[in-house]
């Protein structure tokens, strides 16, 4: 299955906000003189020490990242799966239940442009005006495992395992983290690596 990108055309509106200051007032004294205090004065408050900012964990820096995205007309969360179809000039999306049938990418980022996507990223969607991009969600295929593909069109499709049809089907067999090379599959016959997030899809042919 070759990765491609598939663009769309919607109008939409920026937002932007601002936020309010506070000024305080100082006390006020007429001069008058004060009469001395018995004891000595109590010294005067001292500031606390300046705090630094907790790093942000990798994960953390990953989730600010990913939920960064511009604007796609599309509201999908990363995450969230979809079921995209159509041409690269007239896409068509619609949210589904991730490993549903109906399911065949997930929402693994969002960018203002679709080549700020990971570059191992299956698929993205993206949205122009005017030809300039404005926003976009970068999509892996939907993978569960025990499910089946058929990874033999421009998008893939979740299939009934037992009918055993399709160009290129396929049943997952494992996921693998943490490995870019598919000779971690052992207990399948290939893998669909993704060297950047350093994942390894296994499957086998039905």
């Amino acid at each position: 299955m070759s990765r491609q990108q598939i663009s769309a055309r919607i109008a939409a509106a920026v937002i932007a906000a601002a936020t309010p200051l506070l000024a305080g007032c100082g006390d006020i004294s007429d001069g008058s003189p004060l009469a001395s205090l018995a004891a000595d004065p109590p010294p005067p408050p001292t500031s606390p020490p300046p705090t630094r900012p907790v790093p942000k964990t990798p994960a953390e820096q990953a989730a600010d990242r990913n939920d960064k995205g511009g604007v796609t007309g599309f509201d999908a969360a990363v995450g969230d799966c979809v079921r995209l179809g159509g041409t690269m000039t007239d896409a068509t999306i619609v949210k589904a239940t991730c490993g549903a049938t109906d399911a065949n990418y997930k929402v693994i980022a969002k960018a203002p442009t679709n080549d700020q996507c990971p570059r191992d990223a299956d698929q993205a969607y993206f949205r122009t005006i005017a030809g300039v991009e404005t926003g976009a969600l970068c999509l892996d295929i939907d993978w569960v495992v025990g499910d089946c593909m058929d990874l033999g069109s421009d998008n893939p499709a979740r299939i009934d395992c037992a009918a055993r049809t399709g160009k290129d089907a396929v049943r997952v067999l494992a996921i693998v983290k943490g490995t870019s090379s598919a000779d971690d599959c052992t207990v399948g016959g290939r893998g669909y690596t993704y060297p950047e997030r350093k994942l390894v899809v296994c499957v086998a042919a039905l």
